[in-house]
């Protein structure tokens, strides 16, 4: 069985729902699995299950320009992994949200690939070609992103936002990273 882990950060709920899909993808690929982990209540069982993953997923809210301090302190603490190598050579991906269009999404996934990066991973962006048209709701890949999947959260709540596209661009990426770390397995 591919393993599957989102480790995830979620202020309000938009982000979650993102990591729910990319779990959800991940999960509909044949052999493969998916486990949610939220970051600020990471355990030693969190720690293992990261460990025994075949890829892991990151995701936090982008605040200020960059990922949330709760997801900040969760990658602080991975030094002892990375000192480990324990996650070296596994499958990486990321995804964030906003509030705003742009919202500096592009800092927060740069941060989470050098992440990544820095744990000698293999980080996969999302292969996805930009929507047909721009900034509609109901576009996969409407923002715009290949290095991983942005989202836009209106200062709504998560029952209604991300859009649809935003939920079925994480619903592809989740299937994309469960099929490269099912190759790389294999």
């Amino acid at each position: 069985m591919t393993r599957i882990v989102i480790a995830y950060h979620s202020g309000y709920g938009h982000t979650r729902k993102l990591a729910e899909a990319v779990g959800e993808g991940a999960a509909g690929v044949p052999g493969a699995s998916a486990q949610l982990l939220a970051v600020e209540e990471i355990d030693a069982q969190g720690w293992l299950a990261l460990e025994a993953a075949d890829a892991i997923v990151f995701g936090a809210p982008t605040y200020m320009g960059g990922p949330s301090a709760q997801f900040k302190t969760f990658a602080d603490a991975s030094a002892n992994a990375w000192f480990s190598g324990l996650w070296r050579d596994k499958i990486a991906g990321g995804f964030t949200c906003s509030l705003s269009m742009s919202g500096d999404k592009f800092s927060t996934l740069t941060y989470l690939a050098t992440l990544a990066m820095q744990h000698g991973m293999v980080w996969v962006g999302t292969g996805t070609m930009p929507a047909q048209r721009p900034g509609a709701p109901d576009e996969i890949n409407r923002l715009g992103g290949w290095y991983g999947v942005m989202a836009q959260a209106d200062n709504v709540p998560p029952e209604i936002s991300p859009p649809r596209g935003d939920i079925d661009s994480a619903l592809a990426y989740g299937r994309r990273i469960a099929g490269f770390a099912r190759r790389l397995r294999g």
